[in-house]
């Protein structure tokens, strides 16, 4: 399998670096996405901050600290906390293939035990080549998730 580092599909830039406590809570407001491995990384929702913009929806996170190379796809816009980092796709990628990457990231957590941060060494991390992405990942994927939210809606009618 041809690997190639982080950096060669995407562009790899710091979050905000917002802390939490110091933020206005808001369950209407924008997402805060920080290093914890739960809720695809949100941890709140907070206020719209004037002057500064959230960071776009469709950027994937990676914590470089905490829950260390926990990489989410965040589908909306948000503000990020501290040892966040972000990617953005050089190329044009499918939610499916983001995805993928998320896991090809997070398949490297075991480099980083024992307190080990992911903070100058993300960008090289080795991920698959975007011409080795699975076949799957296209049409067939698209139809086994139309069929998973068949079954889901069923099962929220029945109740």
């Amino acid at each position: 399998m041809k690997l190639v580092k982080v950096s060669k599909i995407f562009d790899v830039f710091y979050g905000v670096n917002l802390e939490l406590n110091k933020l206005t809570l808001d369950k209407d407001g924008i997402n805060f996405v920080s290093r914890t491995a739960n809720n695809n990384g949100v941890s709140a929702k907070v206020k719209l901050i004037e002057g500064l913009e959230p960071i776009e929806a469709g950027v994937m996170t990676v914590a470089g600290g905490g829950s260390v190379l926990e990489t989410f796809l965040q589908p909306e816009p948000f503000y990020s906390g501290r040892d966040l980092y972000c990617l953005r796709s050089k190329v044009e990628l499918s939610v499916e293939q983001k995805i993928y990457y998320c896991m090809s990231i997070r398949a490297n957590k075991y480099r980083f035990n024992y307190g080990r941060q992911a903070n100058r060494t993300l960008k090289d991390l080795l991920i698959p080549d975007l011409s080795e992405l699975p076949n799957w990942l296209g049409a067939e994927f698209d139809g086994v998730l139309r069929n998973w939210h068949r079954r889901l809606d069923g099962a929220v009618k029945e109740q």
